[in-house]
Order: C-alpha cells, then structure tokens, then sequence
C-alpha cells in the first residue's frame, strides 16, 4: 500500500522530532518540520525557526508570518494553499545564523519534503535561505527574478525574495517584497 503524500510528509516531520543528528533539538522547544497542503503548487522556504515559531511548532506564526499572510492575500493566494518550511527544523540558540553542519543534516529532510511536494515553485524567503540554493548570489541582484536549477537532482524554479522580518523593518524592502509577489502572481497566472 503507497502512503499518500500528506501521510509521507507526516512521516518526514516523524523523522524530524526524533532527529538527533546535531545538538539544535537540545535547545529547540518544538521541532518545525514545515506546514501547509501537501499538493502545493508553491513552497516558501525559509532559513529557521524563530522563537514562535519554536513555540508552536509551526512555521511563520509570528509578526513576519503576519506579513506572509498579507503579501498572500495579494495574489489571492490562501494559506492553505501553499506548504512553508524552513532549512532548518529546530530553532538556531537566540536565532543565530545555521551553521553549515547543521544545514547538511537537515538538507535530507528539506529534499524529501520537495520530492513529495513536486511544487511548481519554490519561493526563498530571505538571503541566507537564497544562498543555500545560489551561493554566492547577492540577494539583491537575483530577487524577484525566475531561476531554474538542478538541486540534489531535483529540477527546481525558484524565485528568491526579501525574508519578511526585513520588510517590517525596511520599507523599500517592503515595497521591493510587494513587487515580487505581484510577479509570482503573474508567473503563477501563466503556469
């Protein structure tokens, strides 16, 4: 008998709770594997949790996830709709920057999750998330723009934007992120 896909995510995010493979569990409150339609046509990726999402267990929960919300509602794109996950599944100790080790062990899971998903796109929601697919980019050039690559043998088209938490503190940031998604919006229309 074949696992649907949400039961196959269900068992990724299993595997995550139990996951020991680096010390970031010891610390994390909550694992957050990631959360939303197992059928998505569109994947957010983040780089980690934040301390409510850590909280909860869910990804984007907080002020920055408010802000997800809104940029959504103006491609009339519902929550429930898409799937968001981060890089990283446990909360980094005082939201430091991933360590390259860590990304390495959650990188399986990240692949498993996309593999299930087969999104049409996948959407980077900051630099440190952009670089793990184009490192060396400056997220400034590249955002906003359709990129098509071969990650992990995975044929991936992915458009990289501001993480939200900028935007709150930025307004060209935020006017930037609105304009990227009114062309996710035209890309998703096209596709």
């Amino acid at each position: 008998m074949s696992l649907t896909q949400e039961q196959q995510l269900q068992y990724i995010a299993h595997l995550v709770g139990e996951c020991k493979k680096c010390d970031l569990y010891k610390t994390a409150t909550h694992p957050v594997p990631g959360h939303g339609n197992p059928h998505a046509d569109i994947v957010f990726i983040g780089e980690a949790p934040g301390e409510q999402e850590d909280l909860q267990g869910l990804p984007f929960v907080g002020n920055s996830g408010k802000l997800l919300d809104k940029l959504l509602n103006t491609i009339s794109v519902p929550r429930q709709d898409v799937f968001i996950c981060n890089i990283l599944k446990h909360r980094p100790p005082e939201n430091r920057d991933p360590l390259p080790q860590e990304m390495k062990v959650c990188t399986p899971y990240l692949k498993a999750q996309l593999k299930i998903i087969k999104p049409k796109i996948i959407i980077t929601l900051g630099r440190f998330a952009m670089n793990y697919f184009f490192p060396g980019e400056s997220i400034s050039r590249i955002r906003g723009q359709v990129r098509n690559i071969i990650w992990q043998e995975l044929s991936l088209t992915i458009i990289p934007v501001y993480h939200p938490s900028a935007g709150l503190r930025n307004g060209a940031m935020l006017k930037s992120l609105q304009d990227d998604f009114l062309s996710i919006g035209k890309y998703l229309q096209k596709n």
